[in-house]
C-alpha cells in the first residue's frame, strides 16, 4: 500500500475513534441534567430497608420500570435498621426507614442525610380470627397490658370492658412481635411509651424492643404469617399486609376517647394534627395525636439518601424515581392502603429532593 494512503487511513481511524469518544461522552449517564432514557445507558441502583412500605415500593418500581427501562432500581425489604446501616456503610445507594434516624446516628454519616417522606401508613393490631367473629376494640391501657404480659387471657376483664358484646374465649393470648430492627416496632413502641409510663420504663421506644412475653417473627410478612398460623394470636403489622391477607384489624381508642378504625382518612387526620410541629428536616412522630378522628398508631415512612451524591447518574436515578413516586405514583398508594402525603409535606419533600447535588450541581431543577 502506498505510504500516503496508509497515513490517510490512519488519520481517518484516529478521527473516527475521537468522534466515537465525543459521542460517548455526550451520551454519558453521568450527566446530571439528562434523563436516563436520553443517556442510553443502564443505571443500577440498590436500595433496601423498611418492610412497612415494601408493597408500594415494589409497585412503584414495577410501574416506573415500564417507562424508564434504563433505570434498574432494586429495593430489598430487610428492616429499617438495615436500611439505615446499609446507607451509612455504603452497601446500598438509598435506605428505607419508618423510624427517623437519631441525631447521634446521623452524625456518623459522611454527608448530610435527607429524610424524604414517601407515604403514610398505619400500624394495626391484628389477631387470629378464632378469637372472635366481631371486630375487637382496645383501649391504650389494655393494649399496653397485653404486650407487657399483664393481660394474658382473652377473657380478661380489661378486654371484656373494651368489648362487652364480644364472645371472648377463655384461652391464653399468644403475642407475636417483630424480630430484628424494625420501623414498625419503633412506631408501635413509641405509641405505647406515650400512653403507658410502665411500658416506657420496661420496654421503651425501640426498633428492636424486648417484649416480656410472646414470640417474634421477621418482617411484616413474618408476623402476618405467624398470626395466621397461631391460634388466639395477636400481633402488630402495617395495615397493607393485613388487608392483603384478609386479616381483621382492631379499633384503637385515641386520645380524644374515640375508638378509631385505621383508614386512609384517619391516618391522614393523624398527619394533619402534626403539621404545625413538624420540623424542617421532616423527622417527626405522629403517634397518639390529638383530634377526634385521628388514628393513634400512624407513621410516615422515609427514603434516606445522602444530600451530596458521589455518583451523579445514580443520584439522579434515585431523585427522578422518588419524584415520580410522590406524584404519578400517589394513586397506587391509595390502592395499597397507604395514604399520600399531605400537600404541605409534599411541597417540603419536593424541596428536599431539589437540594440533592452531585459535583455541586443540583440533580433536579
Amino acid at each position: 500500500m502506498p505510504l500516503f494512503l496508509s497515513a490517510r487511513l490512519n488519520n481517518l481511524t484516529v478521527l473516527s475513534f475521537a468522534l466515537a469518544l465525543s459521542v460517548a461522552a455526550g451520551c454519558s449517564p453521568n450527566r446530571g441534567d439528562n434523563s436516563l432514557a436520553e443517556s442510553g445507558g443502564t443505571i443500577r441502583v440498590a436500595g433496601g430497608g423498611a418492610t412497612f412500605p415494601d408493597l408500594i415500593y415494589q409497585k412503584w418500581l414495577s410501574e416506573y420500570g415500564k417507562i424508564n427501562p434504563n433505570a434498574r432500581i432494586d429495593y430489598q425489604p430487610t428492616g429499617s435498621s438495615d436500611g439505615i446501616n446499609g446507607l451509612l456503610e455504603g452497601t446500598i445507594d438509598f435506605g428505607g426507614s419508618d423510624s427517623p434516624m437519631a441525631d447521634d446516628v446521623m452524625a456518623k454519616a459522611s454527608s448530610p442525610v435527607l429524610h424524604i417522606p414517601t407515604v403514610l401508613g398505619a400500624v394495626v393490631i391484628t389477631y387470629n380470627p378464632a378469637v372472635s367473629a366481631q371486630p375487637l376494640r382496645f383501649s391504650p391501657a389494655t393494649l399496653a397490658g397485653i404486650f407487657l404480659g399483664k393481660i394474658a387471657r382473652w377473657d380478661d376483664a380489661a378486654i371484656k370492658a373494651d368489648n362487652p358484646n364480644a364472645m371472648l374465649p377463655s384461652t391464653e393470648i399468644n403475642v407475636v412481635s417483630r424480630a430484628g430492627g424494625s420501623g414498625t416496632s419503633a412506631a408501635f413502641t413509641d405509641y405505647l411509651s406515650k400512653i403507658s409510663p410502665e411500658f416506657e420504663q420496661q420496654v421503651g421506644k425501640s426498633t428492636s424492643p424486648r417484649f416480656p412475653v410472646g414470640q417474634s417473627a421477621k418482617g411484616n410478612d413474618g408476623v402476618t404469617a405467624s398470626v395466621q398460623q397461631t391460634p388466639n394470636a395477636i400481633g402488630y403489622i402495617e395495615i397493607a399486609f393485613a388487608k392483603k391477607n384478609n386479616l381483621p384489624v382492631a379499633q384503637i381508642k385515641n386520645s380524644a376517647g374515640n375508638f378509631i378504625e385505621p383508614t386512609l382518612e384517619s391516618v391522614a387526620a393523624a398527619a394533619a394534627e402534626s403539621l404545625p410541629t413538624t420540623p424542617e428536616d421532616l423527622r417527626v412522630s405522629i403517634t397518639n395525636p390529638a383530634g377526634a378522628n385521628a388514628y393513634p398508631i400512624a407513621s410516615y415512612t422515609y427514603i434516606l439518601l445522602f444530600q451530596n451524591q458521589k455518583d451523579a447518574a445514580k443520584g439522579k436515578a434515585i431523585v427522578d424515581f422518588l419524584w415520580w413516586g410522590l406524584h404519578d405514583g400517589a394513586p397506587f398508594a391509595r390502592e395499597l392502603f397507604y395514604a399520600p402525603l399531605p400537600p404541605e409535606i409534599l411541597t417540603r419533600a419536593e424541596a428536599k429532593l431539589k437540594s440533592v447535588t452531585a459535583n455541586n450541581q443540583p440533580l433536579r431543577q
